[in-house]
């Protein structure tokens, strides 16, 4: 029986020490280096992501493309940010057959800017932005860079992304759990989990001290408390709000708020009347609330907050 085609050409250990040996590097602990070397891995992230021939792709840590490969030959490119300054000439080598659907950006993914992305997209021949992040991200900023990228790039519909077990968690977590969190409300008003499987430390070279899973989040647009969807304002105050709660999680709403707030007092005298306005019982708990709550508290912060006092 022949072999299914394989997805990328360097999704196996041995074609992975291979391009590294060609090219003098070995793996960069510092930058977070964990190649992905199983092509069935690839497989599954190209079907959950649903990448397709119409779909522009923004990756984050490209590494020397194995990921980025597979990608380009599904969907219709591929803009990559990079910050190591060794990988371009490997980039340039292992994508050189798909290199007029290729543009990588070498910067920090935390310092990406939508120029950078326009840039891009107006290089590969003024197309349409990215619309999917697909990515085995650098596990550092890996929680940072997902939430960023929501907040910041509107043209993003989903991000389908391979990160630390426990950053999955939070991502998904529901209210009550363990790791609900900050976080995971800021996440929730700007996406949704829509699939996700385990990736052990064996499907990597070098393999990593911690167990990964692959995640799919889909972009939604969060309705505020008058059944309209939320401004940019209303999600800043929510946010605001999420991380004023969770400051000391073993603390009430009313404690945790106010030694958030101790540097503006302006809104920390405001606290019990925002709990009132909102509904909330301020002895609750910032796990005890859903992302509506939090959206309800950051409308009463939007209306009651003087107008001298910025998020």
């Amino acid at each position: 029986m022949a072999e299914p085609q394989r997805c990328s050409p360097y999704a196996t250990p041995s074609a992975t020490r291979a391009v590294l040996e060609a090219h003098d590097l070995t793996a960069k602990y510092s930058f977070g280096q964990n190649f992905l070397v199983n092509d069935d891995v690839v497989r599954r992230i190209l079907e959950l992501s649903g990448a397709g021939g119409g779909d522009g792709v923004l990756e984050v840590g490209p590494g020397i493309g194995t990921l980025t490969a597979a990608l380009l030959q599904r969907a219709a490119y591929v803009v990559a940010v990079e910050r190591d300054g060794d990988l371009p000439p490997v980039l340039a080598d292992t994508l050189y057959p798909w290199r007029e659907r290729f543009f990588l950006v070498e910067k920090d993914a935390l310092d990406l800017e939508a120029a950078d992305v326009a840039k891009a997209v107006e290089a590969l021949g003024n197309r349409a932005l990215p619309s999917k992040l697909i990515s085995n991200l650098p596990y550092a900023v890996a929680a940072t860079v997902v939430l960023d990228y929501f907040q910041r790039f509107s043209s993003l519909q989903s991000a389908t992304v391979m990160v630390q077990r426990e950053v999955a968690d939070r991502m998904a977590a529901s209210p009550g759990s363990k790791t609900y969190g900050a976080y995971t409300v800021k996440l929730g008003l700007f996406a949704q989990p829509a699939g996700r499987f385990a990736v052990g430390p064996g499907n990597f070279y070098p393999p990593p001290r911690v167990d990964s899973a692959v995640i799919r989040l889909d972009r939604i647009v969060v309705q505020g408390p008058d059944g309209a969807p939320a401004s940019p304002q209303l999600l800043r105050a929510a946010c605001t709000m999420a991380d004023a709660a969770f400051a000391n999680r073993r603390k009430t709403l009313a404690n945790s708020c106010k030694a958030y707030f101790a540097s503006t007092p302006e809104v920390q005298l405001l606290l019990p009347t925002i709990f009132d306005c909102a509904a909330i019982d301020p002895r609750l708990r910032g796990e005890a609330l859903t992302q509506q709550q939090f959206l309800a508290l950051g409308q009463a912060l939007l209306e009651l907050m003087p107008s001298n006092v910025n998020l």
